[in-house]
């Protein structure tokens, strides 16, 4: 374990309605332009060593991909940098719209 918690689209709507949560898309240009969670910020994975020190601290970090395999690579190294709250969506953004959720149209 990494010290990330994984968080399902129940979790993570309980968490969008609280505030203050940075919710994060490692997705690539073109599955981005496809969608996104309402609220995310993109930030391609391979920019995250990069970006690392723009990620706000003291608010839960969310990551997601396509399914939740790089999301999960997103939390195990922001975790290695020391961040504490941290979290991958379970099913990335195939698991939010087999919920039915939404996605937001990209500029």
């Amino acid at each position: 374990m990494y010290g990330f918690k994984e968080i399902d689209v129940a979790g993570l709507e309980v968490l969008k309605s609280s505030g203050g949560l940075v919710l994060i898309d490692v997705r690539t240009d073109a599955e981005v332009s496809r969608g996104m969670i309402d609220g995310a910020t993109h930030m391609p994975l391979h920019l995250l060593p990069i970006k690392v020190q723009d990620i706000a601290q003291d608010k839960p970090v969310v990551f997601y991909c396509q399914s939740g395999g790089r999301s999960a690579q997103a939390c195990a190294f922001l975790a290695s940098k020391g961040h504490q709250n941290v979290y991958n969506l379970q099913g990335g953004i195939m698991g939010w719209m087999r919920s039915g959720k939404p996605l937001a149209v990209t500029a």
